[in-house]
């Protein structure tokens, strides 16, 4: 019996270290050599100091922005809370917020079915990217209140448009945060 306690410590105390102390400390090592932007958040920067990161969402509200998705995590885009708002689809609370998603969206474009993403959360709550179709929703009101063309717009959106990964997995998808960026290096609010 001592000699199967003294194996059974030494066992714990081997797997411990080598995979609670040691096979992080490679695995980390190993990011940070060859993947150090994803290992690190994938931030985005500007005049060295960080704005957001590419794979966490945050909101958008001015009229001249496109919009992210709703965000059910914490009060709102907070990573911290990550989650989705865990209402079921007869949840009258979900079913009011959304139609009152709709009827705000569509005060833009009037008669236009509103993109399902625009007015439901994802289920992090977090979630960068809206479809394209939700982009060119916007552009009317992008390129009204920053005084252009839906054409130049739409150009904008079209180079942010991230296709299936490998052609089959995913959908496209326009990031929120580089395509508001760019709007604003490109095209400064008036």
């Amino acid at each position: 019996m001592k000699k199967n306690l003294i194996t059974s410590v030494l066992m714990t105390i081997a797997t411990t270290v080598l995979l609670g102390i040691v096979y992080p400390l490679v695995v980390t090592g190993l990011a940070q050599l060859f993947f150090k932007d994803k290992a690190n958040g994938q931030l985005i920067t500007q005049n060295d100091k960080v704005i957001g990161s590419r794979i966490i969402g945050q909101a958008f509200v001015g009229p001249g922005y496109f919009h992210s998705r709703p965000s059910a995590a914490g009060n709102g885009y907070d990573a911290a809370n990550s989650n989705g708002s865990q209402l079921g689809p007869t949840n009258q609370h979900l079913i009011d917020r959304v139609k009152g998603d709709v009827a705000n969206a569509q005060a833009d474009n009037p008669g236009r079915p509103v993109p399902i993403d625009l007015v439901t959360t994802s289920a992090s709550g977090l979630d960068p990217d809206i479809s394209p179709a939700a982009a060119e929703f916007q552009v009317s009101r992008v390129a009204k209140q920053r005084g252009i063309s839906e054409a130049q717009v739409n150009r904008l959106v079209a180079e942010h448009t991230l296709q299936r990964q490998l052609g089959l997995l995913g959908e496209p998808r326009v990031n929120v945060l580089e395509l508001n960026l760019d709007l604003d290096a490109k095209f400064p609010k008036k």
